[in-house]
């Protein structure tokens, strides 16, 4: 679907400036901040496809990712001080990425004629395994095991995408509805500290 090719590469440009910020804010070179971009972009559909053994990755078959996510990288390296209109640009990159890499991910792992659990666990990997890589690669603890609503939000994402596809509602319709859903309550949960329960600490 044309739509669901457009959310790819509008997924990959977002998490490639997610990154390359990242690397900014760490204070690597231009070197680093590329690396950190691409992980980002590409690292979550790279391991996606090796798991559903559909290889060469995708990135080798459409090598559009690979251009998209370095001249991005390379742009907010160059221009990132013209960011800064966005009171927290991370977070929205973040948002508009998990929600188009949800949708893509699940809805691959539906062709691959994968059952509920595992099209929504793939379409959860899709979009936090880059955000991961690129956590750890800048000395952090991966914002997946400690932010607000962040895979939560993914899996609602998923689930609901899963349903949606098995109904009467237009394919397209379906992707869209999926993504808007994903990235809302992201948003959302970084506006209102939304936050999944949490272990009591009784050391104290």
């Amino acid at each position: 679907m044309n739509l669901l090719y457009t959310f790819d590469l509008l997924g990959t440009a977002a998490f490639a400036a997610s990154g390359a910020l990242a690397g900014i804010r760490r204070d690597m070179d231009v070197f680093g901040v590329l690396v950190l971009g691409l992980v980002t972009a590409i690292g979550g559909g790279t391991l996606r496809d090796v798991l559903l053994g559909d290889t060469p990755p995708f990135i080798f078959k459409d090598e559009t990712y690979l251009y998209l996510s370095v001249a991005v990288s390379l742009l907010v390296f160059l221009f990132h001080r013209r960011l800064t209109f966005l009171t927290h640009p991370l977070t929205y990159f973040d948002a508009v990425g998990l929600g188009t890499f949800v949708v893509i991910g699940t809805h691959k792992a539906i062709e691959f004629r994968l059952g509920f659990f595992g099209a929504v666990m793939m379409g959860v990997m899709t979009a936090t395994a880059g955000g991961m890589l690129r956590d750890l690669l800048s000395a952090k603890v991966p914002m997946i095991l400690h932010k607000e609503v962040y895979a939560s939000a993914c899996l609602a994402g998923g689930a609901l995408l899963y349903v949606l596809q098995r109904s009467a509602v237009p394919p397209d319709g379906a992707a869209l509805f999926s993504a808007s859903t994903v990235i809302i309550l992201r948003l959302l949960a970084v506006r209102y500290n939304w936050a999944l329960p949490r272990a009591a600490d009784r050391t104290h």
